[in-house]
């Protein structure tokens, strides 16, 4: 129960994080397109990139925790790989959402067609990025602000260190072992 308490307040910070993240990448994408005519896959990119910076910092500091067993280049490493995808993702569904739309012709039809690819394409890459992050960057320690165990009135116990060994683990085993001297 406990698990499923964590997980609903992780998604639920996930959401506010990305709700933030989407309201830059759409307003930079409804500027560029609207108001300076870019192409919408060269407007998404940019908007995409530019919320992504905020994304990365606001989801390592308020969604997921960092992982002890893993180097910070390997979580960025992470980050900016899932990223590529994420904005491969975004920019092929936005190219979508105008095909066959003649450039300059029908600007209001082009950028609401725009601003429904972004919709559809923010869903598909807020899926991908929570189940990736999770997957490789969330650390499955117990947080120590744990608190109490309610029901025996003392402080709660950490979960079981699991049998086997994740490839997360093994990953952040590895990139520790593999941090040249002076990184972090």
């Amino acid at each position: 129960m406990e698990r499923m308490k964590k997980l609903i307040e992780q998604l639920v910070k996930f959401g506010l994080v990305g709700v933030v993240a989407f309201l830059i990448d759409w307003g930079i994408l409804n500027l560029l397109v609207a108001a300076f005519h870019v192409n919408n896959v060269l407007a998404g990119t940019i908007s995409f990139l530019i919320s992504l910076a905020f994304n990365y910092w606001a989801s390592m500091k308020y969604v997921f925790k960092h992982r002890d067993d893993m180097a910070r280049w390997m979580e960025g490493l992470i980050f900016l790989l899932s990223a590529v995808i994420g904005l491969g993702i975004n920019d092929w569904i936005i190219w979508l959402s105008t095909l066959g739309m003649v450039p300059g012709a029908a600007h209001g039809m082009y950028v609401l067609r725009t601003n429904i690819g972004k919709l559809v394409a923010t869903v598909v890459v807020a899926i991908w990025n929570f189940i990736i992050r999770k997957w490789l960057l969330d650390s499955k320690e117990p947080q120590s602000s744990q608190g109490v165990d309610s029901a025996a009135g003392r402080p709660a116990q950490p979960a079981a260190e699991p049998a086997r060994k994740t490839f997360a683990k093994k990953l952040g085993e590895w990139s520790v072992t593999h941090t040249p001297n002076g990184w972090q």
